[in-house]
Protein backbone atom coordinates (compact mmCIF):
# COMPACT_ATOMS: atom_id res chain seq x y z
CA UNK A 1 0.00 0.00 0.00
CA UNK A 2 1.22 3.31 -0.94
CA UNK A 3 1.22 6.08 1.82
CA UNK A 4 1.50 9.98 1.65
CA UNK A 5 1.66 11.97 4.89
CA UNK A 6 1.53 15.41 5.37
CA UNK A 7 2.91 16.19 8.75
CA UNK A 8 4.98 18.75 10.77
CA UNK A 9 8.56 16.90 10.36
CA UNK A 10 10.12 13.71 10.17
CA UNK A 11 13.46 15.13 9.57
CA UNK A 12 13.87 17.12 12.65
CA UNK A 13 12.91 17.00 16.53
CA UNK A 14 13.64 21.12 16.61
CA UNK A 15 10.73 22.48 18.44
CA UNK A 16 8.70 18.99 16.75
CA UNK A 17 8.05 16.52 19.69
CA UNK A 18 6.07 14.83 16.96
CA UNK A 19 9.01 13.42 15.30
CA UNK A 20 9.98 10.66 17.33
CA UNK A 21 6.44 9.03 16.81
CA UNK A 22 6.31 9.79 13.15
CA UNK A 23 9.83 7.68 13.25
CA UNK A 24 8.93 4.98 15.19
CA UNK A 25 5.39 4.35 13.10
CA UNK A 26 6.24 5.01 9.65
CA UNK A 27 9.84 3.17 10.21
CA UNK A 28 7.98 0.01 11.00
CA UNK A 29 4.94 0.33 8.56
CA UNK A 30 7.56 0.06 5.92
CA UNK A 31 8.94 -2.67 7.19
CA UNK A 32 5.54 -4.13 6.82
CA UNK A 33 5.85 -3.22 3.27
CA UNK A 34 4.20 -0.10 3.12
CA UNK A 35 5.60 2.43 0.41
CA UNK A 36 5.88 6.21 2.53
CA UNK A 37 6.40 9.19 0.80
CA UNK A 38 6.11 12.42 3.69
CA UNK A 39 5.97 15.85 3.05
CA UNK A 40 6.79 18.47 5.41
CA UNK A 41 7.10 22.19 5.36
CA UNK A 42 9.92 24.45 5.62
CA UNK A 43 9.40 26.02 8.88
CA UNK A 44 10.90 26.95 12.05
CA UNK A 45 14.69 26.24 10.95
CA UNK A 46 13.67 23.06 11.33
CA UNK A 47 15.71 22.33 7.62
CA UNK A 48 18.68 23.70 9.69
CA UNK A 49 18.26 21.05 12.41
CA UNK A 50 17.70 17.76 11.04
CA UNK A 51 18.31 14.87 13.38
CA UNK A 52 16.99 12.22 11.93
CA UNK A 53 20.00 10.73 10.03
CA UNK A 54 19.20 8.60 6.76
CA UNK A 55 15.70 8.29 6.33
CA UNK A 56 15.67 4.91 4.34
CA UNK A 57 12.18 3.76 5.10
CA UNK A 58 10.36 6.98 3.37
CA UNK A 59 10.69 9.26 0.58
CA UNK A 60 10.44 13.17 1.98
CA UNK A 61 9.45 16.37 0.61
CA UNK A 62 10.27 19.24 1.74
CA UNK A 63 7.87 22.10 0.24
CA UNK A 64 7.61 25.90 1.13
CA UNK A 65 5.26 27.59 -1.08
CA UNK A 66 1.66 27.09 -2.02
CA UNK A 67 2.84 26.07 -5.97
CA UNK A 68 4.94 23.63 -3.96
CA UNK A 69 1.77 22.41 -1.98
CA UNK A 70 -0.31 21.66 -5.35
CA UNK A 71 2.55 19.70 -6.42
CA UNK A 72 2.70 17.47 -3.36
CA UNK A 73 -1.52 17.15 -3.52
CA UNK A 74 -0.96 16.14 -7.09
CA UNK A 75 1.39 13.61 -6.09
CA UNK A 76 -0.88 12.17 -3.49
CA UNK A 77 -3.41 11.28 -5.91
CA UNK A 78 -1.25 8.22 -6.74
CA UNK A 79 -1.42 7.02 -3.05
CA UNK A 80 -3.98 4.32 -1.88
CA UNK A 81 -4.24 6.62 1.62
CA UNK A 82 -3.17 10.17 2.71
CA UNK A 83 -2.48 10.86 5.97
CA UNK A 84 -2.92 14.52 7.01
CA UNK A 85 -1.47 14.80 10.62
CA UNK A 86 -2.69 17.73 12.77
CA UNK A 87 -0.30 20.59 13.63
CA UNK A 88 2.01 20.69 10.49
CA UNK A 89 2.30 24.38 11.04
CA UNK A 90 1.80 25.59 7.77
CA UNK A 91 -1.58 25.49 5.44
CA UNK A 92 -3.47 23.30 7.82
CA UNK A 93 -6.50 24.35 6.84
CA UNK A 94 -5.94 24.39 2.95
CA UNK A 95 -4.52 20.69 3.65
CA UNK A 96 -7.51 19.17 5.49
CA UNK A 97 -9.86 20.03 2.92
CA UNK A 98 -7.72 19.39 -0.23
CA UNK A 99 -6.88 15.94 0.89
CA UNK A 100 -10.44 15.33 0.56
CA UNK A 101 -10.66 16.55 -2.93
CA UNK A 102 -8.08 14.22 -4.49
CA UNK A 103 -8.69 11.54 -7.29
CA UNK A 104 -11.65 8.69 -6.38
CA UNK A 105 -11.03 5.72 -4.44
CA UNK A 106 -7.54 7.54 -2.65
CA UNK A 107 -8.90 6.67 1.05
CA UNK A 108 -8.02 9.73 3.66
CA UNK A 109 -6.92 9.51 7.04
CA UNK A 110 -6.61 12.26 9.49
CA UNK A 111 -3.90 11.32 12.35
CA UNK A 112 -4.21 13.17 15.33
CA UNK A 113 -1.56 14.08 17.21
CA UNK A 114 -2.42 16.99 20.11
CA UNK A 115 -6.46 16.03 20.13
CA UNK A 116 -7.49 17.75 23.33
CA UNK A 117 -5.96 21.19 21.37
CA UNK A 118 -8.23 19.92 18.30
CA UNK A 119 -11.30 19.08 20.20
CA UNK A 120 -10.87 22.16 22.29
CA UNK A 121 -10.52 24.56 19.29
CA UNK A 122 -13.55 22.82 18.01
CA UNK A 123 -15.74 22.70 20.88
CA UNK A 124 -14.99 26.62 21.13
CA UNK A 125 -15.59 27.29 18.13
CA UNK A 126 -18.60 26.22 16.05
CA UNK A 127 -17.74 27.59 12.50
CA UNK A 128 -14.19 25.89 12.40
CA UNK A 129 -14.52 24.39 9.16
CA UNK A 130 -12.28 21.18 10.39
CA UNK A 131 -16.26 19.79 12.53
CA UNK A 132 -18.16 19.86 9.09
CA UNK A 133 -14.66 17.50 7.82
CA UNK A 134 -14.64 15.24 10.09
CA UNK A 135 -17.39 12.54 8.65
CA UNK A 136 -15.65 12.60 5.41
CA UNK A 137 -12.00 10.68 6.41
CA UNK A 138 -12.07 7.27 6.46
CA UNK A 139 -10.23 7.30 9.17
CA UNK A 140 -9.70 9.39 12.15
CA UNK A 141 -6.38 7.99 14.66
CA UNK A 142 -5.19 10.04 17.22
CA UNK A 143 -1.98 9.13 19.14
CA UNK A 144 -3.91 9.57 22.55
CA UNK A 145 -6.81 10.81 24.56
CA UNK A 146 -8.28 7.51 25.25
CA UNK A 147 -11.96 7.13 25.49
CA UNK A 148 -13.06 10.63 26.00
CA UNK A 149 -11.29 11.35 22.68
CA UNK A 150 -13.21 8.67 20.67
CA UNK A 151 -16.02 9.57 21.96
CA UNK A 152 -15.56 12.98 21.39
CA UNK A 153 -14.71 12.53 17.51
CA UNK A 154 -17.67 9.86 17.40
CA UNK A 155 -20.05 12.52 18.61
CA UNK A 156 -18.37 14.81 15.81
CA UNK A 157 -19.70 12.45 12.78
CA UNK A 158 -16.16 11.05 12.68
CA UNK A 159 -16.57 7.08 11.07
CA UNK A 160 -14.26 5.76 13.30
CA UNK A 161 -11.92 6.77 16.07
CA UNK A 162 -8.57 4.66 16.75
CA UNK A 163 -5.70 5.65 19.30
CA UNK A 164 -2.02 4.49 17.88
CA UNK A 165 -0.57 5.30 20.99
CA UNK A 166 3.19 6.46 22.05
CA UNK A 167 5.74 3.86 21.99
CA UNK A 168 9.52 2.61 22.13
CA UNK A 169 11.74 2.29 18.98
CA UNK A 170 14.54 -0.25 21.26
CA UNK A 171 16.59 0.30 18.23
CA UNK A 172 16.79 4.18 18.94
CA UNK A 173 16.35 4.11 22.79
CA UNK A 174 18.44 1.80 24.49
CA UNK A 175 20.42 2.25 27.89
CA UNK A 176 24.02 3.65 27.21
CA UNK A 177 27.25 4.23 29.47
CA UNK A 178 26.70 6.99 31.99
CA UNK A 179 28.05 10.44 30.96
CA UNK A 180 28.98 12.01 34.12
CA UNK A 181 28.80 15.66 32.54
CA UNK A 182 25.50 14.77 32.62
CA UNK A 183 24.94 12.97 35.69
CA UNK A 184 21.86 14.56 38.24
CA UNK A 185 19.16 13.28 40.40
CA UNK A 186 16.39 14.41 38.39
CA UNK A 187 16.42 15.54 34.82
CA UNK A 188 13.78 17.03 33.11
CA UNK A 189 13.69 17.46 28.87
CA UNK A 190 11.07 19.39 27.25
CA UNK A 191 10.31 22.55 25.32
CA UNK A 192 9.10 25.90 27.37
CA UNK A 193 5.78 25.95 25.99
CA UNK A 194 2.18 28.10 27.23
CA UNK A 195 0.31 24.85 28.39
CA UNK A 196 3.00 23.58 30.30
CA UNK A 197 5.35 26.18 31.76
CA UNK A 198 3.49 26.59 34.94
CA UNK A 199 3.34 22.84 35.53
CA UNK A 200 7.03 22.81 34.59
CA UNK A 201 6.84 25.82 37.81
CA UNK A 202 4.76 23.60 40.12
CA UNK A 203 6.08 19.91 39.38
CA UNK A 204 10.31 20.39 38.46
CA UNK A 205 11.41 23.63 39.66
CA UNK A 206 9.36 23.81 42.67
CA UNK A 207 10.60 20.11 43.90
CA UNK A 208 14.23 21.86 43.38
CA UNK A 209 13.73 24.55 46.06
CA UNK A 210 12.06 22.27 48.45
CA UNK A 211 15.23 20.09 47.80
CA UNK A 212 18.03 22.00 47.92
CA UNK A 213 20.37 18.72 48.43
CA UNK A 214 19.60 17.43 45.06
CA UNK A 215 20.88 17.99 41.68
CA UNK A 216 18.44 19.15 38.73
CA UNK A 217 18.74 18.97 35.39
CA UNK A 218 16.75 21.21 32.31
CA UNK A 219 16.78 20.24 29.09
CA UNK A 220 15.13 21.89 25.98
CA UNK A 221 14.20 25.15 24.07
CA UNK A 222 13.11 28.52 25.30
CA UNK A 223 14.06 28.17 28.94
CA UNK A 224 16.97 31.06 28.53
CA UNK A 225 16.00 34.17 30.69
CA UNK A 226 14.08 31.79 32.68
CA UNK A 227 14.96 32.05 36.92
CA UNK A 228 15.66 29.30 37.82
CA UNK A 229 16.87 27.66 41.37
CA UNK A 230 20.64 27.31 42.04
CA UNK A 231 20.90 23.35 41.87
CA UNK A 232 19.36 23.66 38.29
CA UNK A 233 20.90 22.76 35.48
CA UNK A 234 19.66 23.99 31.97
CA UNK A 235 21.80 22.49 29.04
CA UNK A 236 19.63 23.87 26.53
CA UNK A 237 17.68 21.73 22.99
CA UNK A 238 18.54 18.33 23.50
CA UNK A 239 18.12 16.15 20.22
CA UNK A 240 17.16 12.84 19.72
CA UNK A 241 20.42 11.13 19.88
CA UNK A 242 21.44 12.70 23.17
CA UNK A 243 17.95 11.58 24.90
CA UNK A 244 19.48 7.85 26.09
CA UNK A 245 22.98 10.02 27.10
CA UNK A 246 20.35 12.32 29.76
CA UNK A 247 17.91 9.55 30.58
CA UNK A 248 20.67 7.34 31.71
CA UNK A 249 22.55 10.11 33.72
CA UNK A 250 20.14 10.87 35.87
CA UNK A 251 19.09 9.02 39.28
CA UNK A 252 15.34 9.29 38.35
CA UNK A 253 13.45 11.46 34.80
CA UNK A 254 10.72 13.10 35.19
CA UNK A 255 7.86 13.54 32.96
CA UNK A 256 5.41 16.46 32.95
CA UNK A 257 2.66 16.32 30.49
CA UNK A 258 0.91 19.37 29.07
CA UNK A 259 -1.94 20.70 30.88
CA UNK A 260 -4.44 19.60 28.37
CA UNK A 261 -2.94 16.07 27.67
CA UNK A 262 -2.97 16.08 31.35
CA UNK A 263 -6.62 16.85 31.92
CA UNK A 264 -7.88 14.48 29.06
CA UNK A 265 -6.02 11.65 29.79
CA UNK A 266 -4.44 8.41 28.81
CA UNK A 267 -1.54 10.62 26.45
CA UNK A 268 1.73 9.15 27.24
CA UNK A 269 4.16 11.74 25.66
CA UNK A 270 7.40 10.32 23.44
CA UNK A 271 9.52 10.78 26.13
CA UNK A 272 7.73 8.30 29.11
CA UNK A 273 8.34 5.63 26.12
CA UNK A 274 12.15 7.15 25.42
CA UNK A 275 12.60 6.93 29.23
CA UNK A 276 11.07 2.71 29.22
CA UNK A 277 13.86 2.40 26.54
CA UNK A 278 16.82 3.37 28.45
CA UNK A 279 15.83 1.39 31.88
CA UNK A 280 15.47 4.56 33.62
CA UNK A 281 13.63 5.19 36.94
CA UNK A 282 10.50 8.09 35.78
CA UNK A 283 8.63 10.02 37.88
CA UNK A 284 5.27 11.00 36.07
CA UNK A 285 2.68 13.52 36.80
CA UNK A 286 -0.61 12.51 38.02
CA UNK A 287 -3.11 11.76 34.83
CA UNK A 288 -5.46 9.34 33.89
CA UNK A 289 -4.96 6.52 32.21
CA UNK A 290 -1.12 5.69 33.65
CA UNK A 291 -1.97 2.30 35.00
CA UNK A 292 -2.98 0.68 31.53
CA UNK A 293 0.61 1.50 30.23
CA UNK A 294 2.57 0.59 33.39
CA UNK A 295 2.47 -0.82 36.71
CA UNK A 296 2.41 2.10 39.50
CA UNK A 297 4.84 1.94 42.21
CA UNK A 298 6.74 -1.08 40.37
CA UNK A 299 7.50 0.16 37.10
CA UNK A 300 6.95 3.95 36.97
CA UNK A 301 6.43 6.49 40.07
CA UNK A 302 3.73 9.49 39.66
CA UNK A 303 3.55 12.59 41.16
CA UNK A 304 0.68 14.60 42.09
CA UNK A 305 2.99 17.61 43.37
CA UNK A 306 6.48 18.69 44.02
CA UNK A 307 6.57 16.92 47.67
CA UNK A 308 6.13 13.95 46.07
CA UNK A 309 8.57 14.15 43.56
CA UNK A 310 10.91 15.02 46.65
CA UNK A 311 9.79 12.54 48.41
CA UNK A 312 10.08 9.79 45.97
CA UNK A 313 13.95 11.24 45.70
CA UNK A 314 14.58 10.89 49.13
CA UNK A 315 12.99 7.50 49.78
CA UNK A 316 13.62 5.76 46.79
CA UNK A 317 17.28 4.21 47.16
CA UNK A 318 19.38 4.29 43.88
CA UNK A 319 19.54 0.36 43.26
CA UNK A 320 15.52 0.34 43.95
CA UNK A 321 15.07 3.34 41.30
CA UNK A 322 17.20 1.13 38.74
CA UNK A 323 14.78 -2.09 39.26
CA UNK A 324 12.41 0.05 38.59
CA UNK A 325 13.37 1.34 35.08
CA UNK A 326 14.73 -2.54 34.26
CA UNK A 327 10.71 -3.56 34.89
CA UNK A 328 9.74 -0.15 33.13
CA UNK A 329 12.08 -1.47 29.96
CA UNK A 330 10.49 -4.91 30.34
CA UNK A 331 7.39 -3.97 30.15
CA UNK A 332 7.71 -1.19 27.19
CA UNK A 333 9.50 -4.01 24.62
CA UNK A 334 6.81 -6.66 25.86
CA UNK A 335 3.75 -4.38 25.03
CA UNK A 336 4.54 -0.62 23.91
CA UNK A 337 6.94 -1.03 20.88
CA UNK A 338 6.44 0.93 17.34
CA UNK A 339 5.82 -2.77 15.65
CA UNK A 340 2.92 -3.62 18.00
CA UNK A 341 1.32 0.01 17.04
CA UNK A 342 2.19 -0.59 13.13
CA UNK A 343 0.45 -4.04 13.23
CA UNK A 344 -2.52 -2.32 14.89
CA UNK A 345 -2.94 0.19 12.13
CA UNK A 346 -2.20 -2.36 9.72
CA UNK A 347 -4.86 -4.29 10.98
CA UNK A 348 -7.27 -1.37 10.46
CA UNK A 349 -6.68 -0.30 7.34
CA UNK A 350 -6.36 -3.39 5.43
CA UNK A 351 -10.22 -4.03 6.62
CA UNK A 352 -10.82 -0.88 5.53
CA UNK A 353 -12.73 -0.05 8.86
CA UNK A 354 -11.75 1.34 12.21
CA UNK A 355 -14.76 -0.64 13.96
CA UNK A 356 -11.59 -3.08 14.99
CA UNK A 357 -10.14 -3.61 18.68
CA UNK A 358 -7.89 -0.88 19.50
CA UNK A 359 -6.96 -2.37 22.86
CA UNK A 360 -3.65 -1.01 24.49
CA UNK A 361 -2.63 -4.33 23.81
CA UNK A 362 -1.97 -4.55 19.61
CA UNK A 363 -2.63 -7.74 17.96
CA UNK A 364 0.48 -9.89 17.64
CA UNK A 365 -0.48 -12.72 15.27
CA UNK A 366 1.46 -10.86 12.47
CA UNK A 367 4.77 -10.70 14.47
CA UNK A 368 5.95 -13.06 12.18
CA UNK A 369 5.84 -10.65 8.91
CA UNK A 370 7.88 -8.03 10.83
CA UNK A 371 11.86 -8.30 11.42
CA UNK A 372 12.77 -10.08 14.78
CA UNK A 373 13.36 -7.07 17.34
CA UNK A 374 17.21 -5.86 17.23
CA UNK A 375 19.19 -5.37 20.48
CA UNK A 376 21.29 -1.85 19.82
CA UNK A 377 24.92 -2.30 19.99
CA UNK A 378 25.58 -1.75 24.09
CA UNK A 379 21.71 -2.24 24.94
CA UNK A 380 21.24 -4.86 28.48
CA UNK A 381 18.61 -7.25 27.90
Amino acid sequence: MKLFVFGSSITSSYWNGAATYYRGIYKQLHKLGYSITFAEPDIYQRQQHRDAGEIDYAAVRVYQTLRDLDCMLAEASSADLVIKHSGVGADDEFLEENILRLLPGVKTAFWDVDAPATLQRVEEDPSDPFRALVPRYDFIFTYGGGPPVVEHYLNLGAQNCVPIYNALDPETHHPVPVDSSLACDLAFVGHRLPDREKRVEDFFLRAAELAPEFSFLLGGEGWAGKALPANVRWIGHVGIHDHNRVNCAARMVLNINRSSMAVTGFSPPTRVFEAAGAGSCLITDEWTGIAHFFALGREILVASSAEDIVRHLREVPSHEAKEIGAAMRRRALQEHTYQMRALQFDEIVQKGTGKVDASLSSTTHNLDRMESEIQPMGAQP
